[in-house]
């Protein structure tokens, strides 16, 4: 037996379940009640991608680490004429070793070349991956943001999206997947013609020295952080995905800090943090976030508050946290074949459309 009550935050007719005293919200009532507009930001680390296929992509292709690229792209010998350069170094260093030396000009072309050659192989397998599980589980308003230069991003927003209406998407860091319009209009496939004026698409820069990541001297990057900074000023929950945010790259770390303001002030927020390493040493690294005991951490995506509660993430975060009541988990249910996937998820978004018809 239910009960019809107005919502005083959105003003429409809710019908809830009789559950006692009301401060319980069943797995139901999440489902059907679709209100918050507020968005849910992910930010994304090679982590992320290394969690979804740790056996490598379709083809078995693995996927490489900055403490690891250079051994698993093979490209030992190409560095090998600078004495200075060893294979053990982190690949923003020697990157950006090789960037500052005028004799290596040519290597630093052929290992550019390389690296954009090997991530726009990578392909995502047919079967389902944390990456179709995290495009389907946010909405719209929500924000999935990434450093990655692998397209796994790119490909499970486009088949996942001809089903699912899909969550924002940003490349903090340039990407394989994604070319640009000079002119600023829009984005899509690397050389393809922009739907807006015509022109061409253009790649992404992906390598940047790391004492100088000046974001901001290519519009599209520029452009990609200014839309981050918005969302993370509205969002009252964020879940970092992989990211170490590494003390090399002072830029990304400087604009999250401005984004997000100080932590002080942010008192409801919530940091969720889907990551191996250790709480503390988590905790330590993303201080710069957290307020006091608002954050979480997590060693696998199927633990987060993502997979807990796919689609009604911020719905959750403002019951449990903001009206202190006792809720239920809506855990998804995992398969390899993505239609099946999709018919898992197909209950979440009609919800979502009986709302927008409401409205």
């Amino acid at each position: 037996m239910g009960y019809i009550e107005q919502n005083p935050c959105t003003g429409y007719s809710e019908r809830y379940v009789k559950n006692g005293n009301g401060m319980r919200v069943t797995r139901h009532e999440e489902i059907e009640k679709v209100f918050c507009g507020k968005p849910h930001v992910v930010i994304l680390g090679a982590g992320a991608s290394y969690a979804s296929l740790p056996n490598g992509d379709k083809n078995g292709r693995k996927l490489p680490l900055m403490n690891n690229l250079i051994s698993t792209l093979s490209l030992q010998d190409l560095i090998k004429p600078i004495e200075s350069l060893n294979s053990s170094f982190n690949f923003e260093e020697i990157y950006s070793r090789l960037s500052s030396d005028p004799k290596a000009i040519e290597i630093v072309k052929e290992l550019e070349n390389s690296i954009y050659s090997y991530f726009k192989e990578l392909s995502l397998p047919e079967q389902a991956t944390i990456y179709d599980y995290l495009v389907l589980s946010l909405r719209e308003k929500d924000v999935i943001a990434t450093f990655n230069w692998d397209p796994f991003l790119v490909q499970a927003i486009t088949r996942n999206g001809r089903r699912f209406k899909m969550p924002k998407v940003l490349f903090l860091h340039g990407n394989v997947g994604v070319g640009y319009c000079e002119n600023g209009h829009s984005m899509g496939h690397v050389g393809s013609a922009c739907a807006n004026c015509g022109g061409k698409l253009y790649a992404i820069p992906l390598l940047y020295p790391i004492e100088n990541k000046n974001y901001h001297l290519n519009d599209f990057i520029s452009r990609q952080w200014s839309v981050l900074s918005e969302a993370l000023e509205k969002a009252p929950l964020v879940t970092i995905f992989g990211y170490g945010a590494p003390s090399s790259d002072v830029s990304a770390v400087d604009l999250l800090k401005g984004a997000w303001g100080n932590p002080n002030l942010r008192t409801i927020e919530q940091i969720e943090i889907i990551d191996v390493k250790k709480e503390e040493e988590l905790k330590e690294t993303w201080s710069f976030l957290i307020h006091s005991h608002h954050y979480s951490v997590r060693d696998d995506f199927f633990n987060s508050w993502i997979s807990k509660h796919p689609r009604r993430t911020c719905e959750a975060f403002l019951n449990q946290y903001i009206e202190a009541k006792f809720i239920e988990d809506n855990n998804i249910e995992r398969f390899t074949d993505l239609s099946k996937v999709w018919l898992w998820f197909d209950e979440l978004q009609l919800y979502e459309t009986f709302r927008e018809n409401d409205n």
